[in-house]
C-alpha cells in the first residue's frame, strides 16, 4: 500500500525517502555510514535524501559532516548550536526532511544500513510506522541487555503498543505520522505509543544488530530513572490528554468531601456534645484534606485550559539550529 499523496503537499515533499541520522561525537563512523547509506537508497531506486543532525559534537564531527556535505547533493547536515539530546535531534530532523517516507537510525553503524530497505518495504504493507527489532543484539547483557528487556515489557504494558524492542533507532514513518508529533524531553523512544494515540498502524521487523565497531556508547544505566518518569508522562497523555481534569478532579472530590464531613462531625461534637476539638487531629486533617481538595480541582482547571493552550497556540521548537548546510532547496 503506497503512502497517500497527500503527505507530499502537505509537508512540500521532493523525496520519496528522507533518511535522518542523529549525529554525537561519531567522527570515525561518519564516512562508512554515509558510504552505506548511499548505497542502499540507491540500490532501493527511490528519490532520496540523507539528514545528518550533529546534535554539539566535540570531536570534529560537525566539521567532517560539512565538509562531505559540500561535495555531495543528497546530504543535508543540520548542525544544533549544543548538546540538546537525541530527543531533539530527531525532531529536527523530522522537521527538515522533504520525503514522503521517514526512516531513523543511529549514527554508530548498530544498525545495518541495508535494513533501511526492510523497514521500507515494511511500511509500505499498509503501516504508518514500522519499528526495527534487533532480535539478536549484541550488546552487554548486564547493563543493556536485561535494563532494555524489563523495559519493553513495562512499556507494552503501559501504553498497549505490544513491540519486542522500544529502544531500536532503526524506524519507518509515514510522513503524515510524523508530522503530528511533537517531541519533547527524551520521549524518541516512545515514539511507536506517541503514533499509536494518533491512531497510527504500527507493525515491527526483525533487523540485524552490530556491536560497536567505533567510540564510546552514549547510553548507560543511568537512564533507567528518566525512562519511568517519561513513561509515566505517555501514560497521561495516552489516558488523559484531552480531560486532564478526570484525573485530578475525582482526588480533589474526595479530598474536599472528606474534610466536609470530618468538620459536621467536629461541629457536632463540638456544639451538640459540648466537647472540646481545638486539640484534636481530627481538625487538623479536615483543614488539611479541604485546602487539598480545592488544590487539586483548581490544578485539574488550570491543566484543562493548558491542555487547549497547547492544542490551539503555535508550535515552538525545541532546538535551535545553528546552520544548514547542503541540500537542494
Amino acid at each position: 500500500m503506497a503512502i497517500p499523496s497527500s503527505s507530499l503537499s502537505q509537508r512540500g515533499s521532493r523525496y520519496e525517502l528522507s533518511v535522518v541520522v542523529p549525529i554525537f561525537n561519531e567522527y570515525e563512523s561518519i564516512p562508512l555510514l554515509v558510504e552505506k547509506i548511499t548505497k542502499v537508497a540507491q540500490f532501493m531506486g527511490v528519490t532520496y535524501e540523507l539528514i545528518c543532525v550533529d546534535d554539539g559534537s566535540s570531536d570534529g564531527s560537525a566539521d567532517l559532516l560539512k565538509d562531505i556535505a559540500r561535495e555531495r547533493h543528497d546530504l543535508r547536515v543540520i548542525l544544533l548550536r549544543r548538546n540538546y539530546g537525541q530527543t531533539p535531534a530527531m525532531a529536527a530532523g523530522f522537521n527538515y526532511s522533504r520525503g514522503r517516507v521517514i526512516v531513523t537510525l543511529d549514527g554508530d553503524l548498530q544498525n545495518e544500513p541495508e535494513d533501511i530497505a526492510t523497514v521500507y518495504n515494511k511500511l509500505h504493507e499498509g503501516f504508518d510506522l514500522v519499528s526495527g527489532w534487533r532480535k539478536n543484539r549484541q550488546d552487554n547483557a548486564v547493563t543493556r541487555l536485561l535494563p532494555s528487556k524489563i523495559a519493553n515489557w513495562l512499556i507494552a504494558k503501559v501504553t498497549g503498543v505490544k513491540l519486542h524492542d522500544y529502544g531500536c533507532s532503526l524506524k519507518a514513518y509515514s510522513a503524515d505520522v510524523v508530522k503530528d508529533m511533537n517531541l519533547y524531553g527524551e520521549l524518541h523512544r516512545f515514539l511507536p505509543a506517541l503514533a499509536y494515540i494518533e491512531g497510527a498502524r504500527i507493525s515491527e521487523v526483525p533487523v540485524r544488530h552490530h556491536a560497536r565497531q567505533f567510540g564510546q556508547s552514549k547510553y548507560g544505566l543511568g537512564r533507567t530513572f528518566r525512562v519511568a518518569l517519561d513513561l509515566l508522562t505517555i501514560y497521561f497523555m495516552k489516558t488523559f490528554l484531552t480531560r486532564p481534569m478526570h484525573v485530578f478532579g475525582p482526588f480533589g472530590a474526595i479530598s474536599v468531601i472528606s474534610g466536609v464531613l470530618l468538620s459536621l462531625y467536629l461541629a457536632f461534637v463540638k456544639f451538640i456534645l459540648n466537647a472540646e476539638i481545638g486539640n484534636r487531629p481530627l481538625l487538623l486533617l479536615a483543614v488539611v484534606l479541604f485546602i487539598s481538595g480545592i488544590q487539586l480541582l483548581s490544578v485539574g482547571l488550570l491543566a484543562e485550559l493548558m491542555m487547549r493552550t497547547y492544542h490551539e497556540s503555535q508550535k515552538r521548537p525545541i532546538y535551535r539550529v545553528r546552520e544548514v548546510v547542503g541540500g537542494k532547496v
